[in-house]
Formats: C-alpha cells, sequence, structure tokens
C-alpha cells in the first residue's frame, strides 16, 4: 500500500515549503496541488476569462491539460505542453487560482489525477482539501497554520528578497480576503479534517515545523 500525507492550511502557511523538505527527507513524491490549480488559473487569464465567469471557466476546461513531471528531483508543472513553472507564483495567478478553484469542473478534473497519483505511490500532498476531500483516507493529516500577520511578513520578505515592491497591508489584506473565500466556498471549503493534527508554525523554525510532521509520520 502507498503511503499517503496530507497536509492543508490557508494561504500562506508555508506548506509548500514544508511538505517539499519531508518528501525528501522521506523519499516520498511531493504534490503541489496548488500548482495545479495556479497552472488552470494561468490559463484562464491568457484566455481574458474573468474570475467570476463560471459558465466561461466551466466551458474550457475540458481544453486544458495540466499536468506535474520532475526532473532532477524538481517539480515542473506544465500546461497543454507547456513548461509553465516559472509563471504561475505570482499574486494574480494565487487570486486567479483561489477564486477559480470553487468550480466544480475545475475541482474534479484535478482532483481525479492527484487521485490516481496517490494509489500508487508514497505521496505527500499539500492544499486545501487534501485530507477532507482529495486523500479521505490519508495515513497522516496535518492541518498547518500559523497568525495572519505572520504570513503576511513572510510573503513581504521574500517579495523584498526577490527584489520587488511589497505593501504589507496589502498583502496581510489579500491573505485575510483569500482565507475567508477558501473557508466558505460551498464546494471543498478550506477546514481541518476532524482526524487532522493540528500544526501552528507562527513560532517555530522550518526544521521545527519539518521535524515535528515527520514524527508523526514515523508513530
Amino acid at each position: 500500500m502507498a503511503m499517503n500525507v496530507a497536509i492543508d492550511g490557508p494561504a500562506g502557511a508555508g506548506k509548500s515549503t514544508i511538505a517539499k523538505a519531508i518528501a525528501a527527507k522521506m523519499g516520498y513524491v511531493y504534490v503541489d496541488t496548488g500548482a495545479m490549480y495556479r497552472g488552470m488559473a494561468l490559463y484562464f487569464l491568457r484566455a481574458g476569462i474573468a474570475s467570476n465567469d463560471e459558465e466561461k471557466i466551466s466551458s474550457v476546461v475540458d481544453d486544458i491539460s495540466v499536468s506535474i513531471k520532475y526532473e532532477d528531483g524538481a517539480q515542473h508543472v506544465i500546461l497543454n505542453g507547456e513548461d509553465v513553472t516559472g509563471l504561475i507564483r505570482t499574486e494574480e495567478v494565487g487570486n486567479m487560482a483561489s477564486a477559480s478553484s470553487v468550480y466544480a469542473p475545475v475541482r474534479s478534473k484535478l482532483v481525479a489525477l492527484q487521485q490516481e497519483l496517490a494509489k500508487t505511490t508514497d505521496v505527500i500532498m499539500d492544499g486545501r482539501d487534501i485530507g477532507t476531500v482529495v486523500l479521505p483516507n490519508a495515513d497522516v493529516k496535518i492541518f498547518l497554520t500559523a497568525s495572519v500577520e505572520c504570513r503576511a511578513k513572510r510573503r513581504f520578505d521574500e517579495l523584498v528578497a526577490k527584489g520587488m515592491e511589497a505593501d504589507f497591508d496589502k498583502i496581510a489584506k489579500d491573505i485575510e480576503e483569500r482565507d475567508y473565500r477558501d473557508s466558505h466556498r460551498e464546494i471543498s471549503p478550506l477546514k481541518q479534517a476532524e482526524d487532522a493534527i493540528l500544526v501552528d508554525s507562527s513560532d517555530m523554525t522550518i526544521d521545527e515545523v519539518v521535524n515535528t510532521i515527520i514524527g508523526y509520520c514515523n508513530k
């Protein structure tokens, strides 16, 4: 049987960073579900589709192919044959991904792909509804969170380090709005699974979070 680890939590909690580190240490395949939604979001943006145009978004889902491949241990997101890994980490794409992921056709397409991966492979997945919807029978479920202020500060520091302009207040507001949107959507809302372990990373280092979760995996 394949070992499945699910990490859920709000935007900016460090899920991807933590999941990648755990996958590297434990030899699991890391599946960045958020990156897959961002790949679809990039398609919608390029097509000039508004985030609230559910009918149009639903009508083009079948025209989109999003897959993940690994080269030299690094994950690449492939959108209709194009490697878009370096194009999907903008705030614009992130906001579109959050808005468009509420639509059933978008979710059902990607969830099916994610579940197929998990059947035969030791995986660690992170997202908003992994433990509740995508991998409800995961061996280990983690709900990773941090305060809004902490998450905004991390994002602010990340942008500044890249030489980009950053507005802390705007970042914090965006995070709060995304939290609300993700937790109040009708389909697969962000919530902690009943059997998930809560890990608050606000006052923890990356290594401390990684080692804490690995400890749960090894029990």
